[in-house]
């Protein structure tokens, strides 16, 4: 599994050495991905290379492999686009739009208030673990009330472990990216790289308990060492 980011560093490298021959640079990978430094783009392709994504060869410059693509997405990979190219390309004669998500464009819902349009990147268990942040598959409309600053996806719930948290089963959570969280707040947490829950998170010691919000499951414990924080949740979003 990889997230969002991963795979659109994966899809960026694998499009510039077929179209080119040569792997981009560390700058032209940070400005693809609209990050901020090189250790961002470092950290990312240190993920890929222990997932099998990716293989740096010693002793060349620029020198990086791609050893595999994800399985479900191998028929539907596009090119990665930079911002200023974006910018430039309308899109179907409604608006330009950042081909990077994490700066979506306002539009107007039908009350009035400008909406912004968030990538809907996969599901995620309020119960058992299953695979999450996979890759955009659609577009959500979100109030741009409900956002604060930073880069947000939304993801769709399945399961009921935390209805007591007002979360049910075919909800659409919006979720802040973050690597960081408080104790007591509702997180996206990837465990061991490999499941991805919707929990609160408490800490305790050394330790990262993940609570559900229904007394028909119990809390998980683990290792601070195994829980990556991938985001908070900031809002969410029910049909009738």
């Amino acid at each position: 599994m990889l997230t969002r980011k991963q795979y659109e560093l994966l899809m960026f490298i694998h499009e510039r050495v077929r179209e080119s021959g040569i792997p981009p640079s560390f700058d032209e990978m940070k400005e693809a991905l609209d990050l901020k430094s090189k250790s961002g783009i470092h950290r990312l392709i240190t993920a890929l290379e222990e997932r099998g994504f990716l293989r740096r060869m010693e002793k060349r410059a620029r020198a990086l492999e791609v050893l595999k693509l994800p399985d479900n997405m191998a028929d539907t990979i596009r090119p990665a686009t930079t911002r200023s190219q974006a910018q430039r390309r309308p899109a179907h004669g409604r608006e330009i739009r950042m081909a990077d998500s994490r700066i979506p464009s306002p539009r107007r819902g039908e009350g009035g208030e400008a909406s912004v349009y968030v990538p809907m990147v996969g599901r995620i268990a309020a119960g058992t673990p299953i695979e999450a942040l996979q890759n955009k598959t659609s577009e959500v409309p979100v109030p741009g009330s409900m956002l604060g600053k930073g880069s947000h996806y939304a993801l769709e719930v399945t399961g009921d472990s935390m209805i007591n948290a007002g979360i049910l089963d075919g909800d659409t959570v919006i979720i802040l990216e973050a690597d960081h969280a408080n104790t007591g707040e509702i997180i996206v947490a990837l465990v061991d790289n490999e499941e991805a829950p919707l929990k609160r998170l408490r800490r305790r010691g050394d330790s990262i308990a993940l609570e559900a919000a229904n007394p028909a499951y119990e809390t998980r414990l683990y290792g601070a060492d195994r829980v990556k924080v991938q985001g908070k949740l900031v809002g969410l979003i029910r049909r009738y």
